[in-house]
């Protein structure tokens, strides 16, 4: 049995082995430059009858599912009442189900009242995939991301306050070489006073469908870091994430020019130390042909 998906489709890496429901089409939202995911989709949100008839489907051929993605990239904009519904007809056909996610923007989370959020996590909504990007207002801005430092700061602690596993993107050469210092500085404060428990660095990679876009919305000419500069953002963001509690971060997206990892701040010297060698080495990191967003 196939769920028959609307494409595209996308779920994030660390989903590879989930069963995928798309209780929303597209995004809401849609404005952010650097992103072509859903800029060939309407936002909808699926109806009930739907979404059960699949639910039922998957239940009788995959009955042992672990793991469910709600996409596309808007799960959590649905009504409270209608994201409860589905939660817990998951729980009741995937009896062996141990983790619910979906991606949240910091807007929708911060239209939810406290009390909706509590529900929907003891419906069974676990883990909260919210890219926060940059931590730079400016940088926000130019990017059209419809966030901003404080924005996000308070969605994500709304999200942990109300029991959320939160696993948060940053994307590495967001401000071009003009506001590098800022971006790197800020995204690292945004972490820290954040402190999600999995931290995920992309590397901007601008597709054919949001590349004039992006460079319109910036309103200046719009400078892109090489290899090298990539790998001093990253150095720099090891260095001044300082989070209160340990943090899973990882730099292994398909964007990234290596894949490293660690937890921070454990691991903080062993990251450094790799990265100064791949500084010393580029023909240690990835073929520009192999990356992509």
């Amino acid at each position: 049995m196939d769920i028959v998906y609307d494409y595209p489709l996308y779920r994030p890496p660390s989903e590879t082995n989930s069963m995928i429901f798309q209780v929303t089409l597209g995004c809401s939202f849609n404005k952010c430059s650097f992103c072509n995911m859903y800029r060939t989709k309407e936002y909808s949100e699926r109806p009930w009858e739907e979404l059960k008839t699949e639910i039922d489907m998957a239940a009788k051929f995959y009955p042992e599912t672990r793991r469910v993605f709600l996409a596309d990239g808007d799960a959590l904009n649905l009504p409270k009442d209608m994201m409860v519904q589905i939660l817990q007809y998951l729980r009741l056909k995937f009896p062996v189900l141990q983790r619910v996610s979906c991606y949240a923007m910091p807007m929708n989370l911060l239209k939810k009242k406290d009390d909706e959020l509590k529900e929907m996590r003891a419906a069974g909504l676990d883990m909260l995939y919210v890219g926060i990007e940059s931590g730079s207002d400016i940088v926000l801005k130019k990017v059209t991301k419809g966030a901003t430092y404080k924005t996000i700061v308070q969605a994500c602690q709304k999200a942990r306050r109300n029991g959320y596993v939160l696993s948060c993107m940053v994307i590495l050469g967001l401000g071009g070489k003009t506001y590098t210092k800022e971006h790197i500085a800020d995204t690292a404060r945004v972490l820290s006073e954040t402190a999600p428990e999995y931290v995920g660095a992309l590397t901007l990679y601008l597709e054919e469908g949001v590349y004039d876009e992006f460079m319109t919305k910036f309103g200046e000419p719009f400078i892109p870091l090489d290899d090298s500069d990539v790998l001093d953002e990253l150095e720099m963001l090891v260095t001044d994430f300082s989070p209160k509690a340990p943090v899973v971060f990882r730099a292994n997206h398909a964007s990234n020019v290596y894949s490293i990892g660690g937890t921070m701040p454990d691991d903080r010297d062993k990251v450094l130390t790799l990265i100064k060698s791949l500084k010393s080495h580029p023909e240690m990191l990835k073929a520009k042909f192999l990356r992509r967003f």
